[in-house]
């Protein structure tokens, strides 16, 4: 009788398995450079725990860029001195034509750590 119990246990696993393959997958993660345009590079800035991910973003001047921003953890906007991009547009297409340094600041009173979340946009 065990050999039976077993088997059909084992099939029963492997069913499942089999089905949970087929249907619970997850989809296939997208390219977030697919969408650019010809000559476009993308520029991905993420906030997380009272700062950016990068100290310093370097780009180069006349290039065409769409610009993401993405909060990972916390409540963060970002805006950047002297360009029209904010909170209320997290992506935008913005070319850098003048070459110097632009701040980024986090526009949303985020907590104690607001006053110190500061970042750079060099245009080279």
């Amino acid at each position: 009788m065990h050999k039976w119990l077993m088997s059909t246990l084992v099939v029963i696993a492997c069913a499942m398995g089999v089905y949970l393959m087929a249907t619970g997958m997850p989809e296939k993660p997208k390219s977030e450079t697919a969408g650019l345009a010809e000559g476009q590079e993308l520029l991905k800035i993420t906030a997380s725990n009272f700062q950016f991910d990068k100290a310093e973003y370097h780009v180069k001047a006349g290039t065409l860029y769409k610009v993401k921003f993405s909060n990972k953890l916390g409540n963060h906007g970002v805006k950047i001195n002297n360009v029209d991009f904010s909170k209320d547009n997290p992506e935008a297409d913005i070319t850098f034509d003048t070459p110097g340094e632009y701040e980024i600041h986090c526009e949303i009173m985020c907590g104690q750590g607001h006053g110190t979340m500061v970042s750079k946009i060099i245009v080279e």
